[in-house]
């Protein structure tokens, strides 16, 4: 990594001297191990290692980029750096204008507790997959594991140096029944940012969705119903991805995705009620063990927790230097990129919603007739992020306040403001959970990143495919 650090200060120097106005680069190297098992078999391990520099130039209306895999001379990366240059150069009617930041020497390291070697994972990843597939009823199972290093150097002609290293590992896990020509899937992923320490519950999480499995063979679908809806934090991190997270991506509420990507509903609505009092939501990179967890962003601005709703109003959005100049804020340090070789986008790092005081039981004891909703699965959502629908892994009755039986093929379904103005309770069990293929762009980049919440109770419509 010296190498490539000391080529990207000398391309900083270069971009200088050739009279670019602004330019930074990202200069990164990563290992990355996937494991993958089947019905405890290991199918197969596979190893990447990459390196490479990222070059980005703003001219005066156009920013120019060039990417270079592993150069072996600083007169390869020149080359890359005369390319984003002549790039930048090229006119358009919009001007480029980067809001002020402080400038940064740094360097972190993110913490790891348990070292992950290859023969620990192995050994859980195959404890896992025996777990599920020694249960009753159950046909398959599948694990897989991704553990990777990464190191990420950011310069800047402003003088910026941050050099940030971190280890993710991430376990997905499904579990597949069947009987009587009924088949059923649960499945989960684990980890996140650190050692062996982030799947400690690993183990316990094979256990659990492995007996989910077995039971959504004796459940019933339910019959299509708006009504209360308690939905549980793994749930509500992917409801809170879709129609908090990517709406607050200033680049969307700008209009600048809407081609591929699509908006916000909610655009030129800040100030406004747009939620319950009940609902506040923020972004937040610095939470310890998120996929989303960083120091600094790919402009080399220090995070910190943002709010995008509180208590119901719209408070504000993700941005990025370019962002906030327009909006006339400060950036939130949410500018990520899937790799050097990509530029940086408006990104979630860990949008959560907020903690309530509610216990769980408390929210369930409450209901008269509704339902209990477990377990992300697959979203849907329209361009606006203003209609949803997400299916979950599994879902119980709530009758007079009590758990009852539990249902299949659920998806819950709703508006966006017609929900949020809908949420009445939230919960104190709050959790974060990791996000492992998030697609935004074009060329798409897909990130790891955090989402997370409480419980939260609300009205919505659930129904069996």
């Amino acid at each position: 990594m010296d190498e490539l650090r000391d080529l990207a200060d000398r391309a900083v120097t270069y971009a200088a001297g050739r009279g670019a106005a602004y330019c930074d680069v990202r200069a990164e190297e990563s290992v990355s191990r996937t494991i993958s098992i089947e019905d405890s078999n290991t199918e197969y391990i596979k190893e990447r290692k990459d390196a490479g520099i990222g070059i980005r130039i703003a001219g005066e209306s156009t920013w120019g980029f060039a990417s270079i895999s592993s150069p072996g001379s600083f007169a390869q990366l020149r080359q890359a750096v005369d390319s984003a240059l002549e790039a930048s150069a090229r006119k358009s009617k919009n001007k480029i204008r980067l809001c002020n930041v402080n400038v940064a020497e740094s360097e972190s390291i993110m913490p790891v507790l348990k070292a992950p070697e290859i023969e620990s994972v192995m050994e859980l990843g195959q404890d896992c997959s025996k777990i599920i597939s020694d249960t009753p009823r159950i046909r398959k199972s599948a694990v897989s594991v991704l553990h990777m290093v990464m190191s990420r150097y950011f310069a800047s002609s402003e003088g910026a140096k941050i050099m940030q290293n971190y280890t993710d590992l991430t376990m997905e896990m499904a579990a597949t029944s069947h009987e009587s020509g009924l088949t059923q899937s649960v499945n989960t992923t684990e980890g996140g940012r650190g050692g062996m320490e982030v799947l400690d519950n690993a183990r316990a999480k094979a256990a659990e969705i492995s007996a989910r499995a077995t039971e959504l063979l004796d459940a019933r679908p339910a019959q299509m119903q708006k009504g209360t809806v308690v939905m549980d934090p793994d749930f509500v991190a992917l409801l809170t991805h879709e129609i908090f997270g990517h709406p607050s991506e200033a680049d969307r509420v700008l209009g600048k995705e809407m081609a591929w990507a699509g908006g916000a509903w909610w655009k030129g609505m800040i100030g406004e009620e747009i939620a319950s009092e009940a609902l506040s939501v923020y972004d937040d990179p610095t939470i310890p063990g998120s996929l989303g967890c960083y120091n600094y962003d790919e402009e080399g601005v220090g995070t910190k927790k943002t709010a995008l709703v509180r208590d119901g109003v719209l408070y504000g959005h993700m941005q990025s230097r370019e962002t906030a100049a327009v909006f006339g804020v400060e950036p939130t340090g949410n500018m990520r990129a899937a790799g050097y070789g990509f530029m940086p986008l408006v990104r979630m790092a860990c949008t959560c919603i907020d903690r309530g005081d509610y216990t769980p039981e408390e929210m369930v004891r409450e209901v008269r007739d509704g339902y209990l909703i477990s377990g992300m699965k697959i979203p849907s959502i329209d361009m606006r992020r203003h209609n949803w629908s997400i299916s979950c892994q599994y879902a119980h009755k709530i009758k007079d306040g009590k758990i009852g039986e539990m249902l299949r093929d659920i998806i819950v379904s709703g508006t966006a403001p017609e929900f949020f103005k809908s949420v009445d309770a939230c919960g104190n069990d709050f959790a974060t959970r990791p996000i492992t293929n998030c697609g935004k762009g074009d060329p798409m980049q897909s990130l790891m990143m955090g989402n997370g919440g409480p419980s939260i109770r609300g009205v919505a419509t659930v129904r069996s495919i």
